[in-house]
């Protein structure tokens, strides 16, 4: 339709989706990789249970902690840089007007059609325009703290419930290979679903997290049966 803008693009899901797939795939690699550990030590189902369920609440406020904090730092930064910008287009305006116009004339544009759509900009949103065109600071890119954080405790604590109910299924006797193959068939899934929604090479995202959930797996449960073995 005439006017409107429909079309969407899939940066407008990089901060949802970076901490969600981080989290779920967190949640399945570090969740399976702890009970197959404690399996291959010869564990008990409570022992293995009581591990997995401890895992699971503590990586998800990890994960949690973890990206609120670091996005928290990010968004006081733009939030420091931004109060300069607005206290520099206050006290010099001018100076601000010539820094956007030889920004865009080095992204290409005539000088004087950069001073006039400098001029436009500022006259439009000038925070706005340095913000996006100096700073590269946006809207759809900035930090979301607590949008990051909730995704990733919440996608965490989903991908650790998959091989959590798994182990509780089976026979002790084939906890493992249950495990260890239902958990690989998970991060596969995310994998491609992954990359899909963020427009890239579906099998090569599977291969990817599968290679890398297989090591961790392979690591932690020799390290069980190794020390299970001396104790």
């Amino acid at each position: 339709m005439p006017g409107r803008h429909g079309e969407r693009h899939r940066t407008d899901r990089l901060g949802w989706l970076r901490a969600a797939v981080l989290g779920a795939n967190d949640g399945i690699i570090s969740t399976a990789s702890l009970l197959l550990g404690v399996a291959a030590a010869h564990g008990s189902r409570s022992a293995i249970v009581i591990a997995g369920a401890a895992g699971l609440v503590a990586g998800a406020m990890s994960m949690a902690a973890g990206e609120y904090v670091s996005l928290r730092s990010q968004a006081d930064t733009e939030e420091a840089e931004l109060e300069r910008e607005r206290k520099e287009l206050q006290e010099d305006h001018a100076g601000e007007h010539k820094e956007l116009t030889a920004i865009y004339v080095r992204r290409g544009l005539d000088p004087l059609l950069a001073k006039q759509v400098a001029e436009q900009l500022m006259t439009h949103d000038a925070l706005g325009a340095h913000a996006r065109d100096e700073l590269g600071i946006s809207e759809t890119l900035s930090a979301r703290p607590v949008q990051a954080a909730l995704a990733s405790a919440g996608a965490f604590a989903v991908g650790a419930a998959m091989p959590l109910l798994t182990m509780t299924l089976v026979p002790l006797t084939k906890v493992i290979p249950f495990v260890s193959g239902l958990s690989l068939l998970f991060l596969a899934l995310l994998g491609g679903l992954a990359a899909y929604v963020g427009g890239a090479n579906m099998v090569w995202g599977a291969i990817r997290v599968t290679f890398w959930g297989a090591l961790a797996m392979a690591v932690t449960a020799g390290v069980g049966a190794m020390f299970g073995t001396i104790v």
